[in-house]
Formats: C-alpha cells, structure tokens, sequence
C-alpha cells in the first residue's frame, strides 16, 4: 500500500507538465483475454506532459463482475492516490490492471469516477 505520504507533493499541471483531460468523443470498447470488460461512450482522455495518452472509463460501464479491489495504492503528485484493481477472468486473473483515483486533485477533477487499464494487459479499440 503506498499512501500519500504527509511530506508529498501536490503539484499543478502547468506549462513544464501540462495535463489535459477531454471527452474521447467515439465509442470505446476494453477487452481482455478476448472478454468485453468496458464498453463506453462516456470516456474521457488524459494527455499528461510526454506519456501516452490514456483513455479512462466510467466505472459504471466496467462489467462489475470482473472487478476485485485489491490493497495496492500508487501515488502522483499531480493526480493523487490511485486505488487498483484485478480483472477476474476466466482465463486467469490480472492483477493491478485497473486503476482510478477516487479523489483526485483539482486540476485533474474530471477523471473522478473513471478508471483506466494497464495498456499492455489489455486491448482498448476506440471506435
């Protein structure tokens, strides 16, 4: 588990690190191991600094069937405490392949209620 700790930063997006988070605006559909677990017209991308752009989904529309909340937390100074989960499929589980911030910092408030997948586990077609 890895908390903010008291003495972390919290830093803004800015000009030596912007953050930008904006509707995707097409259908986005996240599959694993072959199973649909996502499917979403409500998604939001998030372009931070020189990183991939990622595509966080509502929670509402993550089958709610191949969620488990494991303990495992990160921290970014710029978007907050993320909280994991574990995709449970049939054909094994992954864990730690989903992440959100529940709480997340003002400058990134849009990505409340949203989580992304680890992109290397998953395949996510954006239509």
């Amino acid at each position: 588990m890895s908390l903010r700790p008291a003495t972390a930063p919290h830093l803004d997006p800015g000009p030596d690190h912007p953050i930008t988070v904006e509707p995707t605006g097409r259908r986005v559909v996240v599959r694993a191991g072959g199973t649909v677990v996502a499917t979403s017209d409500r998604t939001r991308t998030l372009r931070e600094a020189s990183y991939a752009p990622v595509v966080y989904v509502p929670l509402a529309d993550v089958d709610p069937g191949v969620l488990r909340r494991t303990d495992t937390t990160t921290y970014c100074p710029f978007k907050g405490v993320a909280s994991y989960w574990t995709l449970v499929l049939g054909s094994g589980d992954l864990v730690d392949a989903v992440w959100g911030y529940e709480a997340p910092f003002p400058g990134v408030l849009d990505i409340a209620g949203h989580v992304a997948f680890v992109a290397d586990r998953v395949d996510v077609e954006i239509g």
